[in-house]
């Protein structure tokens, strides 16, 4: 991506941070709202819908993003993906206000596309730094996802308070959040120093299927489903248990700091001792979370905030050792293609995780799901560590 003034980078590296944090608030208010407002016109049964919009949006939005970062560089890129969200999030508010669940599942798709672009913003920032510093680099973009899990939860009640005073609807103060949040990372877009993109150069054949590829695709595909299957059912299995939504958001608390809030610790692992290292420690973390979680399933002040928390630790060093090596071993002409075909697959991951926990926990409870989780978890670290010794 060229080099880098002192100043250049440090701007550059403030705007991408407030991209991430102002995208992931957007999200997590806009599509707990939307859950809301499609279970109550709907029915409880198409409640999910919001949540599969925006993890396909976001696939879709990685993926596009990828492709026309080579072309256009990272500040038209960004603006456009952040301008695309601040539409999406119009339109959500509109049908929010009309309570009109078609348009709403819209406007989250296109929130989801910006989204996207936003997740690919830790390797832009990986790129402003030399090889041995990225680990860090884009873990800091990672950490930036911690101000979102905290924000766009704490932002609900206060803006559902402002929007009744307007006689609106009470779920639409989130969804109008999402419009400002994502409005102002469209304009702190604009602040990117210019970038010239790099000549066009044919890529080479077969990238995605070279060793460089493969194993953090496989590691993190592995991670994803394993994190969002079990996640997605600890608030069923601590609602079957009597507990109310506070015991809930305490145990998700403690899991979305263990998703975002040690990054930075993950970075400086990566950066130490390599992604490989990093990438096979979060593998052994995610297999002991889902343990704790099944020879614990009921304690819900103690084996289950540390069972979630460390699954979202091992989900975080996956994502910042594989996102390192996918940062540093791959030739520039293919580099950002790759890397939001590798985003692409995991988000689409998330879907496929999602859908199945609830097939899993209708089947055989929270003990198979933990099961599986961990066999997920496991699988990648089998399949691979044997190879890289040979």
């Amino acid at each position: 991506m060229g080099t880098f003034t002192v100043a250049g980078r440090t701007r550059s590296m403030g705007v991408l941070f407030a991209g991430v944090a102002l995208l992931n608030t957007a999200t997590v208010g806009l599509t707990t709202a939307a859950t809301l407002i499609v279970a109550a016109g709907s029915g409880t049964a198409w409640s999910g819908l919001p949540s599969v919009a925006s993890v396909l949006g976001t696939a879709g939005g990685a993926l596009g993003a990828g492709l026309l970062l080579p072309v256009n560089g990272r500040r038209r890129v960004l603006v456009a993906g952040y301008g695309t969200a601040a539409l999406g999030a119009l339109v959500a508010f509109a049908a929010a206000l009309a309570t009109s669940v078609l348009p709403l599942l819209l406007g989250i798709l296109l929130v989801g596309v910006g989204n996207g672009g936003a997740q690919l913003s830790r390797y832009l920032a990986a790129d402003l730094y030399p090889p041995e510093r990225r680990g860090r680099a884009l873990a800091t973009v990672v950490w930036a996802g911690t101000i979102g899990a905290l924000a766009g939860p704490a932002l609900m009640a206060p803006a559902a308070h402002v929007v009744t005073g307007f006689g609106w609807p009470s779920l639409s103060g989130p969804v109008a959040v999402a419009v400002v949040a994502t409005a102002a990372a469209a304009l702190a877009a604009v602040l990117l120093p210019r970038d010239v993109p790099p000549p066009r150069v044919r890529a080479a054949r077969g990238p995605v299927r070279s060793p460089a590829v493969v194993r953090p695709l496989a590691a993190m595909v592995g991670a994803q489903l394993a994190m969002v299957a079990v996640m997605t059912m600890t608030p069923l299995q601590l609602q079957s248990h009597g507990h109310g939504l506070g015991t809930v958001g305490w145990v998700l608390s403690a899991h979305l700091a263990g998703m975002f809030a040690l990054a930075p610790l993950s970075g400086r692992i990566a950066d130490r001792w390599g992604p490989a290292v990093t990438v096979n420690a979060g593998l052994g973390v995610l297999a002991l979370a889902s343990a704790t979680a099944l020879a614990a399933p009921a304690a819900h002040t103690s084996g289950l905030p540390l069972a979630l928390f460390l699954l979202g630790y091992g989900w975080n060093l996956v994502f910042v050792g594989g996102s390192a090596q996918l940062s540093r071993d791959l030739a520039p002409a293919t580099r950002s293609r790759v890397q939001g075909t590798v985003d692409a697959v995991v988000w689409s991951a998330s879907a496929l995780a999602g859908l199945g926990s609830g097939q899993l926990f209708a089947g055989g409870g929270y003990a198979l799901v933990a099961v599986v989780g961990g066999v997920l978890a496991l699988l990648p670290l089998a399949l691979l560590v044997p190879r890289d010794r040979r």
